[in-house]
């Protein structure tokens, strides 16, 4: 029997959406590998799978390319909001997250990020602000946790960086026992920063939602940057900012890319 499918994008970031809502939907990590393949499936960054929930409008589920299932998902979230019509809440394994439509697209807030080693999680206490670690010529990243882990390099050329190489060594490496995204970010002024991201059982993405507010906060944690910046990713521009509550909202357009059915 052929089940329906949404494909839609954030900034480029991908996703095939499913919607599980009145009939449940299986998704073992062999069935996600070969929906998420993009020569043989649909191909995605993460597959998305809506569910019922009692705590708000939606439970969405993340599922990343190798079958692994993530906590978050900021430019999915944005996109799940668009399609429940820009105001929402939508719950996720990292938390609850309320969304509303902005002129340029959805606006989230996503939560206040974390610190604390323990809550990246790292394997042993540091300082998550100056981490003294380093592989090859990336060292001394930060730390953020919001809503999955993220290690954030502050480097002159972001786009010099070997990721492809780098980020897998970096997401495996044993001080992440939960596996990290790896971020390599440039800051080019007080309100502009440029990101690229290996995602976590992903791998390089055109946007990374999470990873731009983890970013940001890691910025405004060592004083790089001010109340609200532009992140920049190779598939646009992601506006981010505090509010008045301790949290970070943060602001990009979505796009539906085509509707489908596949054969699961």
């Amino acid at each position: 029997m052929a089940t329906a499918f949404l494909k839609m994008h954030g900034a480029g970031n991908d996703f095939a959406i499913f919607d599980a809502r009145h009939l449940a939907l299986a998704m073992p990590p062999e069935r996600v590998r070969r929906l998420a393949d993009r020569h043989r499936g649909i191909g995605c960054d993460q597959l998305i799978v809506l569910e019922p929930s009692d705590k708000a409008d939606v439970f969405m589920r993340i599922f990343n390319p190798d079958g692994s299932e993530s906590g978050a998902c900021g430019n999915a979230t944005r996109c799940v909001a668009h399609l429940l019509g820009g105001a929402a809440s939508i719950e996720t394994r990292g938390g609850l997250l309320t969304a509303a439509a902005a002129i340029d697209g959805v606006t989230i807030d996503m939560g206040a990020p974390r610190f604390g080693w323990s809550d990246i999680p790292l394997a042993y206490a540091m300082d998550t602000g100056d981490m003294p670690l380093a592989w090859r010529e990336l060292e001394r990243p930060s730390a953020v946790n919001m809503g999955n882990p993220h290690v954030i390099f502050f480097v002159a050329d972001a786009d010099a960086v070997p990721l492809e190489a780098l980020g897998p060594e970096i997401e495996h490496d044993p001080v992440f026992p939960e596996r990290v995204n790896v971020n390599v970010a440039t800051v080019v002024n007080r309100g502009l920063v440029r990101l690229r991201v290996w995602e976590r059982g992903a791998g390089l993405t055109l946007a990374c939602g999470s990873g731009a507010c983890a970013t940001f906060a890691a910025a405004r944690r060592r004083g790089l940057v001010d109340a609200s910046a532009t992140v920049r990713l190779p598939g646009g521009d992601l506006v981010i900012a505090e509010t008045p509550h301790g949290t970070l909202s943060m602001t990009g357009p979505v796009a539906t890319s085509f509707r489908g059915e596949t054969e699961l």
